[in-house]
């Protein structure tokens, strides 16, 4: 399972990710892909961010059961303390 969160992104990049997975809420999508699908996608995001920001949520075989990228400036940041995520306000 995945989860991309977008913020201040552009329309177009929305619908491509929308060819991919559920778009929940504007900028959340969700679904099930492949690794290889999900890290394409992130560079996909990577490439059109602009201003915007991202965060990539994924399952993961960790004590937390996910993992977690960001990209840009999101309005929360997340801390990795000693292999467990922690969300900043």
């Amino acid at each position: 399972m995945v989860v991309f969160i977008l913020e201040n992104v552009r329309s177009s990049l929305r619908g491509e990710l929308s060819r991919w997975l559920f778009e929940v809420k504007v900028g959340v999508f969700t679904g099930r892909v492949s690794a290889l699908v999900r890290d394409e996608l992130w560079i996909l995001i990577e490439q059109k961010l602009g201003k915007g920001s991202a965060v990539l949520i994924h399952s993961a075989n960790n004590e937390q059961g996910f993992s977690a990228r960001t990209l840009g400036n999101p309005s929360r940041s997340l801390i990795d303390i000693e292999g467990i995520l922690l969300v900043k306000h």
